[in-house]
C-alpha cells in the first residue's frame, strides 16, 4: 500500500522531510478495524511528531491523525462498526498514523462519518472535534455554572482547527456568550461566520478589551496556543473561581498567579483515552457520533478552508509547511491515493 512517512526528525524543508512509501497492508484484530483512508486532514500535533520525534532505526513513522474512510475488515471484538460502514477518526498518537491507504484504529473510538458532507469535509473534523468536546464538557466541565461569572468564554486561537469547532460547539450547545481572538481581517471575519459574539485581537491586551465589551469576568478560559505568553493575563481577567483550560505545550507556565482567584487549571489531550486504553475509551466514538449528528442536523459546519490535492508527500509537505507559517485558518485537507 502507499504511504507517507519520514525516517528522521527535522524541518519542513527538507528534500526528505516527508517520503512516499510502501508498505504491507495491516491485518485486523481484537478491538481493531481496518479503514480504507479516502481523505486525511493535517493537524499541529503531525508537525510536532514529525520535527522531533525519531523513529526507529531504520524504519519510517508514518504520521497523520484524522481521517476519514470505509471499514473493509474487523478484528474479533469490534463491535461498534461493521465492514462497509463510512466511518471517521482521530486515532492513537502512540501507533502509525492515518497518512496510508489503509490504517488499523481502535473501533471503540470511530463512529460513522456524516452523512450529508463529502470526504475531505469530514475529515477536517475529527480531531479537533474531540479537543474541543472533551474540554468543554468533560475538563471545564461548562454545564456547571461559576457563581457570580459573567455567562461566557474567551476562546483564545479563535480561528485554528480547535477554535473553530469550540464556537461552533459552543453556539449549538450552550447559551455561552463567546469571545473569540483573532488578528487579521480574514480570520475576525471566519470566527464571526462561525458564531463568535465578539472578536478581540490578541496581539493587543486582553483584560482592557474584556473589559471594554461590559459582560464582566468570563468565566472560563481556552487557550489553544501561546499559553505561556498569555496565562499573567488570562489569570487578571478571569473571574474568581473560573476555569482556565489549555491544550498546547508550553516550556513552563507560572499558574502561581491563578491562586488568589481559585482558578482551576485543567489539560485536555485528546489522546488520553486511546493512549492509556482508559475505561471510558468508548466514550470517543460517542463523541464523535454526536458531532456528526449536529453536522447531519445543521447545528455544525466542516472547518476545512483549503484543499492541497491528493495523498502524497509532495502536498502533504505544503501542509505542513502552512501549519507552521501559523497563518492557517480552519483546517487543511487532502483525499485520494
Amino acid at each position: 500500500m502507499k504511504a507517507i512517512g519520514y525516517y528522521a526528525p527535522g524541518p519542513i524543508d527538507r528534500d526528505d522531510a516527508l517520503v512516499d512509501l510502501a508498505q504491507e497492508v495491516p491485518q485486523a484484530s481484537g478491538h481493531d478495524v481496518l479503514v480504507k483512508v479516502e481523505a486525511v486532514s493535517v493537524n499541529p500535533v503531525d508537525v510536532k511528531i514529525r520535527q522531533s520525534r525519531a523513529p526507529e532505526q531504520g524504519l519510517a513513522a508514518v504520521i497523520g491523525w484524522d481521517a476519514v474512510g470505509e471499514v473493509v475488515a474487523v478484528g474479533d471484538k469490534a463491535t461498534s462498526v461493521q465492514v462497509g460502514d463510512r466511518v471517521w477518526y482521530a486515532g492513537d498518537i502512540s501507533r502509525p498514523g492515518t497518512n496510508s491507504e489503509y490504517h488499523l484504529v481502535d473501533a471503540r473510538i470511530v463512529s460513522k462519518a456524516p452523512g450529508s458532507i463529502d470526504n475531505a469535509a469530514a475529515a477536517a473534523l475529527p480531531l479537533t472535534a474531540l479537543t474541543a468536546f472533551e474540554m468543554l464538557f468533560d475538563r471545564l466541565k461548562i454545564n456547571d455554572p461559576v457563581p457570580g461569572a459573567a455567562r461566557a468564554m474567551l476562546v483564545i486561537g479563535g480561528a485554528g482547527g480547535v477554535g473553530s469547532i469550540t464556537i461552533q460547539l459552543l453556539r449549538a450547545l450552550t447559551d455561552y456568550t463567546v469571545i473569540a481572538t483573532a488578528s487579521r481581517p480574514e480570520t475576525q471575519e471566519w470566527v464571526k461566520e462561525l458564531g463568535a459574539h465578539h472578536v478581540i485581537d490578541h496581539h493587543q491586551p486582553l483584560p482592557a478589551q474584556i473589559d471594554a465589551l461590559g459582560l464582566g469576568a468570563p468565566a472560563f478560559v481556552f487557550s489553544t496556543n501561546a499559553s505561556e505568553g498569555y496565562a499573567p493575563q488570562i489569570a487578571e481577567l478571569i473571574a474568581p473561581q473560573g476555569r482556565f483550560g489549555l491544550i498546547d505545550d508550553p516550556a513552563s507556565l507560572d499558574v502561581v498567579p491563578f491562586k488568589p482567584k481559585a482558578v482551576s487549571i485543567h489539560w485536555e489531550l485528546m489522546f488520553t483515552r486511546p493512549l492509556f486504553s482508559t475505561a471510558d475509551i468508548a466514550r470517543q466514538g460517542e463523541i464523535l457520533a454526536k458531532v456528526a449528528h449536529l453536522i447531519d442536523t445543521g447545528h455544525l459546519r466542516s472547518t476545512a478552508t483549503e484543499s492541497f490535492g491528493t495523498i502524497n508527500a509532495a502536498n502533504l509537505k505544503r501542509a505542513h509547511a502552512l501549519i507552521e507559517s501559523g497563518r492557517a485558518k480552519g483546517k487543511v485537507v487532502l483525499e485520494g491515493f
